[in-house]
């Protein structure tokens, strides 16, 4: 018999979500089976697997030994991972921590780190902060069989500032909840080429090219144009909303330095709704215009950082981030 706890930071995930993490090499289907002939038990009563699983709930499989190890190879593999997250820790050293507490992490993301690996060999942000909480001993190999503190949002490679990361189950689902409904205010500062004297609010439709890596906007007018024509189109835009305010134009450069708000996070939409209306991101060479770009300086990446996030009123366990304000320093070149 195998026989595991559960812990706070696995609390408030359903029941089979826990069991596919224990056993990764175990089809749904099995797993069921086993729930239904209470092979697998919950508090020592049989489960359905929908149940949301707390602190201290005690879970116990009547498995061979050979079994459990059978159907948890991928758990096994998974656990020998500290060291390397350990390795991307010392090694991506201009990450900063903006704010943690015992469920959620905030990081300053520098230019040209991933936040999220693409290839195998990738080191990106989130591998960085698995290594800081193993080092920190509040992430144990045992516990990440369980349990993968992962990012909640993502910034392009060559964007800097804020990234949220749940440290628990309950923190990844309170931050996925504010980033889904839109309640959490997320403010970005960016050098648009031109002049820009008011505040706007553009609107749009967004499709993304996956092959291309690039991001498609069409006005209203233009997108219920495409959709009477062509229909099957609808699913492939996404409706975007984006507020720009001018802090200062600088005449000599001729560049201006906004505050965004995003109201909506779709890929790359503050670089392509700004080039949308003219005023490309400086330094932004996939939308931007290239001569300009070498010309100030060879700019090597988009001058965009997500520097501030605030919080709303919030109630419940949450409630000591109610109207918190966090901001990141924008980078100094």
């Amino acid at each position: 018999m195998q026989k595991f706890t559960v812990t706070k930071k696995e609390e408030g995930q359903r029941f089979d979500k826990y069991l596919k993490k224990l056993l990764p090499e175990a089809a749904g289907g099995f797993l069921y089976k086993m729930l239904r002939k209470k092979n697998i038990t919950l508090n020592g009563k049989k489960a359905a697997g929908n149940e949301v699983i707390l602190a201290g709930d005690s879970v116990e499989m009547f498995f061979a030994e050979e079994t459990f190890q059978k159907f948890s190879g991928k758990f096994k593999t998974r656990t020998e991972s500290g060291r390397s997250y350990e390795k991307a820790c010392r090694s991506l050293s201009d990450i900063s921590v903006i704010y943690e507490d015992e469920d959620i992490l905030i990081l300053n993301k520098p230019v040209g780190v991933l936040t999220q690996k693409a290839e195998k060999e990738d080191i990106s942000l989130n591998e960085w902060m698995l290594g800081y909480l193993f080092e920190k001993g509040e992430l144990t190999k045992e516990d990440a069989g369980h349990f993968r503190p992962s990012v909640c949002n993502r910034l392009d490679r060559n964007t800097s500032g804020l990234v949220l990361c749940g440290k628990s189950i309950r923190g990844s689902q309170f931050l996925s909840k504010m980033l889904r409904n839109r309640s959490l205010r997320k403010y970005y500062i960016a050098l648009a080429q031109g002049r820009i004297g008011e505040e706007i609010r553009l609107e749009g439709y967004l499709k993304k090219e996956e092959e291309k890596n690039l991001s498609y906007i069409l006005s209203e007018e233009k997108y219920e144009s495409l959709v009477i024509s062509r229909p099957e189109t609808e699913k492939e835009y996404k409706k975007i909303e984006t507020v720009i305010k001018p802090v200062f134009y600088d005449t000599e450069k001729d560049f201006t330095k906004l505050e965004v708000l995003l109201v909506t996070g779709k890929s790359h939409q503050i670089r392509a709704h700004l080039a949308g209306i003219g005023h490309p991101v400086l330094g932004d060479y996939k939308y931007g215009w290239k001569p300009r770009n070498e010309r100030e300086e060879a700019l090597k990446y988009q001058l965009l950082h997500a520097g501030r996030i605030e919080f709303p009123e919030i109630e419940g366990e949450f409630a000591y981030l109610s109207g918190k304000c966090l901001r990141a320093p924008e980078p100094e070149s």
